[in-house]
């Protein structure tokens, strides 16, 4: 018996003359960049998908000198590749407007045969049907159902901040990100009229914060057309490329925005964009060595932030203390593990608690959960739990709270690449290498539904917040086959496929045997367990052990066609996301494009 290995990125032909200088010297083609973001507005049937969109470039900065290697002319020889991400995008609006109410369905009895299929509503003033009606929203929903937001490492008194008699004080970076003379960075472009350009941004306008290779750009992609593609501050770094970067919620405010970022030289810079100003933590990969595939801002927390190595450590750091010598701690020497577990995939192995009482530096806690690279992660809506995508083609859940993993499941085919999760917690989406979208349960801890239609990689998935309901979703994906796809979902309207003949069903029993089976017993209390559906997110997780889930075959999964399938851009795409008045999408080789949603006096057209 053999694997086959995953198929390829789709690649994208495009006329060499747009993409490489032929006038390069040996005879070696390289890639002609661009200095200064461009912007433009196609038309024509082929760039609508609603009413039209914009289109900013970005600019692809050229190698540093440093980074400089000769080229081997022997088609077959490999070297090593600096890591990347394509082009990736954290959007902030002072002033945000939340996504409206949901519209909540009066009979709540939660089983799925009983469930109907209901419309979207593209806006408030459509009617409803006669058995629906209003809700407090989510908010309101997950404040119910989990009561307070928990707060990570609150039993720890080491991780409280000191409160004296002006309140908590925080730290801020203290080195001027344009005036620094550090070899981390190697240029610092702010904008000729940047103060202006800020004190005139309309605070429901929308910010974005995008990484290209080494460069990153702060853009208003509120103001006018032209002034889309010029940036408000670029920085250039000398050999680190930016792979991800968030927004701190909590510390935002009109003059103020936290960003943190991870690079593929392990290092991590903490930027005050409004002041300028920053500091850099893991610094020289004095706690870990590895790229940094993922960062996050912790729920509510001001301070903590949680990064994904590729040697498949999760560390949450935090931007206030110094930096030290990781060594291990020994939480638990003594981990068990399941029959059948692969050697590559062991259980949650705590190298550091977050109530440990070595809290003086960095990290404040760390955790090992593959030996494969962690793609990404999400934290769920209700901050108690984060689920975590790795390259080995496992989803995991973990309740980081209480460091503990509850759920493991296996793709179909393939590593995983993204994961998100619905805006009331309930689905959890996922992407891969199987070129199938996944919709995952937590509640019955149970694989839903799988999404077919991407013709590639599936790079990045999304939830469309402005219009779901507490029954009917909308998502999105977008691939390295350059096509975006809409998804509508209710659990009433999912079908399974027919179901194959009992000889070929054990025929494919008997010659691929599943690495994460569990015994026969274990396998029907699991069964018995997701045919509850009346179960809360908090009562099917907590309180259980660690479920390693088999992978579940086509012919009993239900799948989900789109309900919408474009190919949008030249280049494959790399991120996703929604706001209430566009769409919006990046591709590897740098185009940001807004596709504008209908509006209200449009009733023709794709409704997207």
């Amino acid at each position: 018996m053999f694997g086959l290995p995953p198929p390829p990125p789709l690649l994208v032909q495009r006329p060499l003359q747009h993409v490489y200088s032929p006038n390069a010297p040996g005879g070696m083609t390289t890639i002609a960049l661009d200095t200064s973001n461009t912007i433009g507005h196609p038309s024509g049937p082929e760039y609508q998908l609603a009413v039209g969109e914009d289109d900013v470039h970005l600019a692809t900065p050229p190698p540093h000198p440093s980074e400089h290697t000769n080229t081997n002319p022997n088609p077959l020889s490999t070297a090593p590749v600096r890591p990347t991400t394509g082009v990736r995008i954290s959007l902030s609006r002072t002033n945000p407007r939340k996504p409206p109410h949901l519209y909540k369905i009066a009979n709540l009895g939660s089983t799925r045969s009983n469930l109907a299929t209901f419309s979207i509503k593209e806006s408030e003033k459509e009617s409803r049907s006669s058995h629906e009606t209003s809700s407090d929203g989510l908010a309101a929903h997950l404040a119910n159902a989990a009561g307070r937001t928990p707060v990570f490492g609150e039993d720890n008194a080491l991780l409280t901040p000191a409160v004296g008699k002006d309140g908590v004080k925080r730290k801020k970076p203290k080195t001027n990100i344009v005036k620094s003379n550090s070899s981390f960075i190697s240029r610092v472009m702010p904008h000729e009229t940047m103060t202006k350009r800020i004190h005139e941004h309309n605070p429901e306008g929308l910010f974005a914060f995008a990484n290209i290779n080494r460069a990153f750009q702060w853009l208003d992609l509120s103001s006018n057309h032209e002034s889309k593609a010029q940036h408000i501050i670029k920085i250039l770094f000398t050999k680190a490329h930016m792979l991800c970067h968030d927004i701190n919620l909590s510390t935002k405010g009109s003059n103020h925005l936290d960003i943190i970022m991870g690079a593929s030289t392990a290092d991590i810079m903490w930027f005050e964009a409004f002041s300028q100003k920053y500091a850099r933590i893991n610094k020289n990969a004095v706690i870990n060595p590895s790229p940094i595939y993922q960062i996050r801002w912790l729920p509510g927390s001001e301070n903590l932030f949680l990064a994904a190595h590729t040697d498949g450590t999760l560390i949450v750091y935090d931007k206030e203390r110094d930096d030290a010598a990781f060594v291990p701690e020994e939480i638990n020497p003594l981990v068990s593990f399941s029959k059948g577990s692969s050697p590559d995939h062991r259980p949650l192995q705590v190298k550091k608690s977050l109530n440990s009482r070595n809290q003086k530096s960095n990290p404040v806690a760390s955790w090992k959960i593959s030996n494969h690279r962690i793609n990404d992660f999400a934290f769920s809506p209700d901050c108690r739990h984060l689920a975590v995508v790795t390259e080995d083609g496992y989803l995991q859940i973990i309740d980081y709270l209480n460091e503990q993993l509850t759920d493991i499941y296996p793709s179909y085919y393939g590593g995983f690449i993204c994961v998100c999760w619905s805006p009331d917690g309930k689905y959890i989406l996922t992407g891969g290498q199987d070129d199938l979208v996944s919709i995952w349960s937590l509640s019955e801890r149970r694989l839903v539904a799988r999404c077919p239609g991407h013709h590639s990689w599936v790079s990045c998935v999304a939830f469309d917040p402005w219009r779901c309901d507490e029954r009917n979703y909308r998502f999105g994906s977008v691939g390295e086959d350059r096509r975006l796809l809409l998804w509508d979902f209710n659990v009433g309207m999912l079908h399974r496929p027919k179901a194959l003949s009992v000889r070929q069903r054990a025929s494919i029993s008997s010659h691929a045997p599943l690495p994460l089976a569990r015994n026969r017993a274990e396998s029907q209390a699991t069964m018995r367990f997701r045919s509850n559906s009346n179960l809360t997110a908090a009562e099917s997780v907590d309180g259980e052990g660690l479920l390693e889930h088999p992978v579940e075959s086509r012919t009993r999964t239900a799948e989900l066609p789109p309900v919408l399938s474009k190919i949008i851009d030249d280049d494959p795409l790399s991120w996703l996301g929604f706001e209430e008045d566009c769409v919006i999408t990046a591709c590897a080789h740098g185009h940001i494009r807004l596709w504008k949603r209908p509006q209200e006096a449009i009733s023709s057209g794709l409704n997207v």
